[in-house]
């Protein structure tokens, strides 16, 4: 079973540093995972669109509405991190959607059918190249604090982008293609 201590000792062990128990533990590499890795998961998970992560959500309106410009406002789901568009097999679709603070504002009515990238919190959710690439982006971010080796902090960077690069790939085999939009000039001839 996967978890966040094996992932920072993942990262420890790319660093040759020692490994953790638990997060908690008093010492300078417990200290720095505890510190660095919710929020390098979190900007992990928002830049690239893992499919482990993607969700959907219908989404009620709220009660009180917007005082101003469009005419309804949503709130967004608690684990919300980035905003997908609805259909995954087209990018045609123009939305007229705002998002200002954890709220959706628009004048499309209830429910608002959403896709988003979700916080995943449980490791055993997340895929096997996410958890190796995030324990390389731990490694990297990492190094300098534990090893003082701007060497060592290269080669990181480049297992950090050869792991995105393989998930990448593997991914790309996972997801249906994407049909790019019908050109205007064929719409206007039919």
């Amino acid at each position: 079973m996967a978890s966040t201590v094996e992932i920072c000792n993942r990262a420890l062990q790319k660093l040759g540093a020692k490994r953790i128990v638990s997060l908690s533990d008093d010492s300078v590499n417990a200290r720095a995972c505890n510190a660095a890795f919710e929020s390098i998961k979190l900007a992990e998970l928002r830049n690239n669109t893992w499919n482990f992560s993607i969700s959907r959500a219908q989404l009620a309106a709220d009660v009180i509405a917007p005082s101003f410009g469009p005419a309804y406002s949503y709130t967004l789901p608690s684990d919300f991190l980035r905003l997908l568009p609805p259909d995954p097999e087209s990018n045609s679709e123009r939305l007229d959607w705002s998002i200002e603070g954890k709220k959706i504002f628009t004048n499309d009515s209830a429910p608002l059918e959403i896709r988003y990238v979700a916080n995943v919190t449980d490791p055993n959710q997340m895929d096997a190249a996410f958890r190796e690439a995030l324990s390389c982006k731990l490694a990297y971010e990492l190094c300098e604090e534990l090893t003082q080796s701007n060497t060592k902090k290269a080669d990181l960077r480049e297992d950090y982008k050869k792991a995105i690069q393989d998930a990448g790939l593997t991914s790309a085999i996972e997801k249906p293609s994407v049909l790019p939009p019908e050109d205007v000039w064929i719409t206007v001839r039919r």
